[in-house]
């Protein structure tokens, strides 16, 4: 490990927050987008880098000021983070890349410099999540990614988005404030933030009541920030009416960060700890994702706005990786982690085709549609395979975490044959809201009244096929997902019987 290697932690979060003031400073056109996409790339690379060690087993730990736990900020890379920050940088670099068009055609060229810097902080926030251990960082860089992602949600040019925003920024303090809560019980019971500490100093602990309460707490608003159903009401509006771009990022990686705070707090420091915790974690979350597998889904087959449509997609998806991780098992453990980062390339795909039709269609309405797999069949069939994905064909992505997970229920006996009546009810119910839109596209005939359309830019079109042609490479050779989600599920079982 070289010098630069060892800073590698702290440079996933310090990079993109330095660069991100300074990018509202580029006022020539096209200087901000370069800067912010430059540097979004060079975060993927450390992230590259921080997974390789993950895949090697190394420590990966970093602390600020050469201060030890508990008294110094600690960050702390494992399997799972550093596979989530392989999803969030990027979606990032992806959105970035193929975005250009689209950011020109949606947003003045004098407000991008302040947009792309706001994408930088929602950027650093996330990524600060991923790689603190201290409870209370967690929340900081929860709050630096929020404000600014309020930003990005209303820096379009659609004022529905102004009302978006607002019941967003209500949900997204709710959940914050909720997990603030929960943090300051355990403090109160423990005397330190720092999460290694406390899963220590949680063992000596005689009344465990207040941590018992701080659990519920922190459930409930790390659920509401991930969009757990059915706290989920502030996602549909939100994906509709970002800017094409902004949905692409968010939609691949923002509520896998909050899944990732919820089931690291969860099962390191509560299930380790509380007598029967597990038991009350599957009551509790297994019901809901099989509700939000179910409801989600057959809202999107009546919804006629793709992105809407596709938003609504995620809420369900949100509970396939819930439903996983109540197994409290190893392999529906994995079946969770591997399926956010399945679902971040499946999700990519489609919204970066979305942004591509957007380009060209007067609107993203389905009838709208009609004809477009003539005009555009390049787009559409990069939309097809990110469909597929999603509904967990053989041969891609998707099919791997939904195999895993139907195995993971299987192991539970005859209830578990519930569980995978869900899992295949929840992807023929893809399949016909995938079939929706394949059928207006390829099949009906365009009315006389419709513009003349063509295929979307090159750059845009080539990044939105390098995210389909991964779908399909990730699904014929899933080892690295895989390798990562197995680790992380072990890391996250250490403590349990």
């Amino acid at each position: 490990m070289t010098a630069l290697d060892a800073h590698l932690p702290a440079l996933q979060v310090v990079v993109p927050l330095l660069i991100a003031p300074l990018v509202t400073l580029l006022r020539p056109r096209g200087l901000a987008w370069a800067a912010a996409t430059a540097t979004s790339l060079l975060t993927f690379l450390i992230a590259l880098a921080l997974a390789a060690g993950a895949l090697a087993g190394e420590t990966q730990g970093y602390e600020l000021g050469a201060w030890s736990r508990p008294y110094g900020i600690e960050l702390d890379v494992n399997s799972f983070g550093a596979m989530l920050l392989l999803v969030l940088t990027g979606g990032s670099s992806f959105a970035l890349l193929a975005g250009k068009p689209s950011l020109d055609q949606q947003i003045e060229p004098g407000r991008q410099p302040l947009f792309l810097s706001a994408w930088l902080l929602v950027l650093a926030g996330l990524s600060g999540i991923l790689v603190s251990a201290d409870a209370f960082n967690i929340f900081v860089f929860m709050e630096i990614s929020s404000l600014a992602t309020y930003i990005l949600v209303g820096g379009g040019p659609d004022r529905r988005a102004l009302p978006a925003v607002f019941k967003y920024l209500m949900m997204g303090t709710i959940g914050a404030t909720f997990y603030l809560i929960g943090v300051g019980l355990i403090y109160m019971m423990t005397g330190t933030l720092n999460l290694a500490d406390i899963q220590l100093r949680i063992q000596d602990v005689a009344d465990l009541r207040p941590v018992l309460v701080a659990a519920g707490f922190i459930t409930v608003g790390l659920g509401l920030k991930a969009a757990v159903f059915p706290l989920h009401v502030w996602l549909p509006n939100a994906y509709t009416f970002t800017p094409h771009a902004g949905t692409v990022f968010l939609a691949a990686c923002a509520t896998k960060v909050s899944l990732y705070v919820l089931l690291s707090f969860d099962f390191v420091v509560f299930q380790q700890n509380l007598m029967g915790h597990e038991a009350q974690f599957a009551a509790f979350l297994m019901p809901l994702a099989v509700m939000g597998i179910l409801v989600a889904s057959a809202v999107a087959l009546f919804e006629s706005n793709i992105k809407r449509l596709l938003a609504f997609s995620s809420v369900a998806q949100v509970g396939y990786m819930l439903l996983g991780a109540s197994t409290v098992s190893l392999l529906g453990l994995t079946a969770s982690l591997a399926h956010m980062f399945n679902h971040a390339l499946a999700k990519g795909a489609l919204f970066l085709a979305v942004m591509c039709l957007a380009m060209r269609l007067p609107s993203l309405e389905l009838d709208d549609l009609a004809g477009a797999a003539k005009r555009m069949p390049w787009t559409m069939t990069a939309f097809v395979i990110g469909g597929l994905s999603l509904i967990g064909v053989p041969g891609t992505a998707g099919f791997i975490s939904k195999w895993y997970l139907i195995s993971a229920s299987m192991e539970l006996g005859g209830a578990g044959w519930l569980l995978v009546a869900v899992i295949v009810t929840g992807s023929l119910m893809a399949v016909a809201y995938i079939w929706r839109i394949v059928e207006v596209a390829w099949f009906r005939q365009a009315g006389p009244e419709q513009p003349e359309i063509r295929e979307a830019p090159v750059l845009m079109l080539a990044v939105t096929w390098v995210a389909a042609l991964g779908n399909i490479y990730f699904g014929l050779d899933p080892s690295l997902q895989i390798k990562l989600a197995a680790d992380g599920a072990r890391m996250l079982l250490g403590g349990l019987p």
